[in-house]
């Protein structure tokens, strides 16, 4: 991906030296830049404050009290977990919470205790499959970071986006839980 955009940084670069926009060029990389650093200062307030929140219902346990009401559906989507189950429940429950930093290192223990289990080392089986597909389209309950994006970008109703993005991350989890049900059935038989 890096040569990628590389080549197309380079490549926009090149057209407008031949075009004689080489100007226009420069003053827009360095308004792109300081819109970039103002953005991340605004938003930085925004996040620390709900990762703060999110830290602190971790803490209270409410992680773990999501994590153990999705334990009857995670036995059905994730039969051959075994000891990554826990993982797994708690990287799902962080998500739902908005805390994508906070899952990634649950994710990732998740993977590295299914590859262990797996008698294929390196070769993805089906639960770890089925927890990418519904990590990517993880339940939202709570966008944390887009509503702090959008009270930072100064947005009147910044929490306007939670009944959306609820109805429209249901959707896609719903979609998701089918296709894995679907596709990795015949292959639940195997331990």
């Amino acid at each position: 991906m890096n040569i990628v955009i590389l080549f197309l940084l380079l490549a926009g670069i090149g057209v407008s030296l031949l075009s004689g926009t080489a100007d226009g060029v420069l003053t827009a990389l360095q308004g792109g830049a300081s819109d970039a650093i103002q953005t991340v200062l605004r938003l930085s307030g925004a996040y620390l404050v709900w990762m703060g929140l999110m830290n602190v219902a971790e803490k209270a346990g409410l992680i773990r009290s999501l994590s153990r009401l999705l334990s009857p559906a995670l036995s059905l989507l994730f039969p051959n977990a075994g000891k990554a189950k826990e993982a797994i429940s708690l990287n799902l429950a962080a998500n739902m919470l908005g805390m994508g930093n906070a899952a990634t290192p649950y994710g990732l223990k998740a993977m590295r205790l299914l590859n262990e289990s797996n008698p294929y080392a390196g070769v993805a089986t089906d639960e770890m499959c089925t927890l990418l597909v519904i990590n990517a389209s993880c339940l939202e309950l709570f966008p944390t970071t887009l509503i702090g994006l959008r009270a930072s970008c100064g947005s009147a109703r910044p929490a306007a986006v939670v009944l959306p993005t609820l109805l429209s991350s249901l959707a896609a989890t719903l979609v998701a839980v089918v296709l894995c049900l679907t596709f990795t059935h015949p292959c639940r038989s195997r331990s």
